[in-house]
């Protein structure tokens, strides 16, 4: 099955209304070094030109303008701009801040340096057209930066579990599946003079596993809907079966939490000559 036959309205606002809920920026911040992590891929200069899509509460954004970029920060959240608007005043950066769809992104052909995105772009529910985008947005020779969870991982078992529970998911291409070479080559061949991806870890550190639970119960968007999904003997279920997967992956070798989770750190270069353009 592909994105075509799938109602990709439906699953963009059903994603839409998911991340609106709870308060990511409490999970999200703690993947600040992965924007590092990414950047430092890049070889990120000072002045240039670079839009993160799908930032979250921003943390490649932050990290690219660390680095002395000029950084356009875009997500189709606005809670979450305004989260990643706090951090960058915090610091003293200056970021522009703009609501934009990852498949409808507001900006002229080859507009940027660097287009890049952490865990992000990854969910966007019409795959070839959100890869288009980023890539049309690229400037000619410019690179496309991303880190995405491999479908082995944690966060791509997650995914798949919750799919499981709530139907909504049933027919959409799984995001982890933007952590796969394969993937890419077929979203980005076109555009791409090279590919050059990576395995990383992220590791999730928490007091124990309840711990995360907790947290993700509260303030993760995706698993606080899927909870008020569940009637309570589904929840329960729910409950444990993510208690299992998580127990099943702790490394901490005692009460605590240290979950290591895959993802691909992924460096396109676009080609510098004309390619056929993508449908979109």
């Amino acid at each position: 099955m592909t994105e075509s036959n799938v109602d990709l309205a439906a699953l963009k606002a059903h994603q839409r209304a998911a991340w609106s809920a709870g308060n990511y920026a409490v999970v999200g911040t703690t993947f600040q070094i992965v924007g590092e992590h990414l950047c430092e891929a890049l070889d990120l200069h000072a002045g240039w030109r670079v839009l993160d899509v799908a930032a979250g509460n921003g943390n490649a954004t932050l990290a690219a303008a660390r680095r002395g970029a000029e950084v356009t920060s875009t997500d189709y959240v606005p809670a979450l701009l305004e989260a990643g608007r706090r951090r960058a005043a915090a610091e003293g950066l200056t970021v522009r801040f703009q609501e934009a769809d990852a498949e409808h992104l507001p900006f002229a052909d080859g507009s940027f340096d660097v287009v890049m995105s952490t865990f992000g772009v990854m969910f966007a529910p019409d795959q070839p057209r959100a890869a288009a985008e980023l890539a049309r947005v690229c400037k000619p020779g410019g690179r496309i930066g991303l880190a995405s969870w491999t479908p082995e991982s944690f966060i791509g078992q997650l995914f798949e579990m919750i799919g499981a529970y709530v139907p909504w998911t049933a027919g959409a291409t799984p995001p982890a599946l933007w952590g796969t070479e394969a993937r890419l080559a077929e979203l980005f061949g076109a555009a791409a003079a090279s590919i050059q991806a990576a395995r990383r870890w992220y590791r999730f550190r928490y007091r124990h596993p309840m711990h995360f639970i907790d947290i993700f119960h509260d303030y993760f968007g995706p698993i606080k809907k899927t909870f008020e999904a569940l009637d309570p003997d589904q929840q329960a279920s729910f409950t444990r079966d993510l208690f299992e997967l998580i127990e099943l992956r702790n490394r901490s070798g005692d009460a605590t939490l240290v979950m290591p989770s895959e993802y691909l750190e992924v460096v396109i270069e676009k080609r510098s000559s004309e390619y056929p353009p993508q449908q979109r």
